[in-house]
């Protein structure tokens, strides 16, 4: 979250000419989106017939969080959850479970680092993706959005037909996404092993958000809806909590903190809360 925020950005600068960029073509983005879907194809079908290795991702986290021990970074922060996993690992064979997973995690990984984002780490059958958005919050706010839309599209159009020539069971997804300063620590004297992770409210919203959220929606919390691309906003709508099930307030206003659902327009079929 930013100290400084007002309560929604406003439509300025150049930032936002960069983002108009982005949306000016929204062939080129599906183009992309198809090339990623392509090669994510490929990977999955040499990963279950020949066992394919993926090569390492993480580690470019690992050296830029190094390399920022101890400092407080705007950022967004990506919760990407597997639905499901534990009906798979009963109906699986244990071998091509563990490849369907990896090669889960690490397409999702190649995904994030389209939209120049880092992996954190993978735990388990969740992905931890983040964002820098110190210099362009804007940005790498619309980069987020368009991240975990691409993810899912990644999952429904180039892995599950795969799986589905297997008889497997299909893959999906809940994303959880929010901003605001996380701080770097280092747990250890070691600059180059200790292990090293982020702390902050936008870790923990994100986590929550991510768990109310049905399969293949992505939920976003307020601060990450209100430095979107007005074009981007038109695809959110709030979600109407029932019963109060949802009581995290902002830091700031001491309001609940609302979210959003990403209704993806290019679906087709009703779209419920």
């Amino acid at each position: 979250m930013d100290d400084t925020r007002t309560s929604k950005p406003k439509k300025q600068g150049a930032g936002y000419d960069i983002v108009d960029a982005l949306f000016s073509n929204r062939s080129v983005e599906i183009r992309n989106v198809d090339m990623m879907i392509d090669d994510t194809q490929k990977r999955v079908w040499a990963a279950l017939k020949k066992g394919y290795e993926y090569t390492p991702i993480v580690h470019e986290s690992d050296r830029y969080l190094r390399s920022r021990v101890l400092s407080r970074i705007d950022m967004l922060v990506m919760y990407v959850d597997l639905v499901g996993s534990t009906t798979m690992t009963l109906e699986m064979p244990e071998d091509k479970l563990a490849i369907i997973i990896s090669s889960f995690a690490q397409e999702m990984a190649y995904v994030a680092k389209q939209y120049s984002g880092y992996v954190l780490k993978f735990v388990g059958d969740a992905v931890i993706v983040y964002f820098i958005a110190e210099m362009m919050p804007l940005h790498a706010s619309d980069n987020a959005v368009r991240c975990a839309s691409s993810m899912i599209a990644v999952i429904r159009d180039g892995i599950n037909p795969i799986l589905n020539q297997y008889d497997y069971p299909d893959l999906q997804v809940k994303v959880g996404l929010d901003f605001g300063k996380n701080i770097v620590v280092r747990y250890g004297a070691d600059p180059k092993k200790s292990h090293v992770d982020l702390l902050g409210p936008p870790m923990n919203i994100a986590a929550k958000i991510q768990a109310r959220a049905k399969p293949n929606q992505i939920l976003v919390g307020d601060d990450v809806y209100t430095r979107l691309h007005p074009t981007l906003q038109q695809n959110f709508r709030k979600v109407a909590w029932q019963g109060g099930t949802w009581k995290y307030r902002s830091r700031f206003t001491g309001k609940i903190y609302d979210v959003y659902e990403y209704i993806d327009r290019h679906q087709t079929g009703p779209q419920d809360n």
